[in-house]
């Protein structure tokens, strides 16, 4: 998959540069959390300079972003989901929600990692959101409520702040997610 960059185009080498760099984040969040990582940190792990790293990630927290980004655009699209719209819903948020399930260090990172300021950071909160609506949209269907969309927006978005302060595990927010939509929908 060659996603485009948050801050430019990219060659496919590039690219690869990219993938390697986010993976490496991944890495080096599982050892030291997000206390402990840096670009330089990451730039090491994935073998090219720190000078480098910095080219396609102004921040920490623009990198921790940009791997929940390529994660979340690898999840399957909600007109690829079965079922009625609460089924359809409770599946896209279920999805959303498992993205880290095993990985509690980078889950509590891309919490405090999106609350940045950042204008990298910021760029790809806004990309995530709308990602994350038109999930929703699609899921809740031609008829959908703007209403109905924007709870389960303010929905997700409180899950995912609890789950990154450590209250409960991302299967439990995602079963609690789906309770919830479900409640919302029926």
């Amino acid at each position: 998959m060659n996603l485009e960059s948050t801050r430019r185009r990219l060659t496919e080498k590039q690219a690869d540069t990219v993938d390697r760099l986010t993976r490496a984040a991944v890495e080096v969040l599982r050892e030291e959390g997000f206390a402990g990582l840096t670009v330089r940190s990451v730039a090491s792990r994935a073998g090219v300079a720190p000078a480098t790293a910095y080219t396609y990630f102004s921040s920490k927290e623009h990198l921790v972003a940009e791997v929940f980004w390529r994660r979340l655009a690898a999840t399957p699209e909600p007109s690829d989901i079965a079922g009625n719209t609460a089924d359809r819903v409770s599946a896209v948020l279920r999805n959303i929600a498992m993205l880290m399930d095993d990985e509690p260090e980078l889950a509590g990172a891309v919490t405090s990692a999106l609350l940045g300021r950042d204008p990298d950071v910021e760029h790809l909160r806004g990309r995530i959101g709308l990602d994350i609506r038109e999930r929703l949209s699609v899921a809740l269907g031609v008829d959908g409520d703007p209403d109905t969309l924007e709870a389960l927006e303010l929905l997700y978005a409180g899950a995912l702040v609890r789950a990154g302060m450590g209250y409960g595990s991302y299967a439990k927010l995602a079963d609690r997610l789906e309770t919830s939509a479900r409640l919302l929908l029926e």
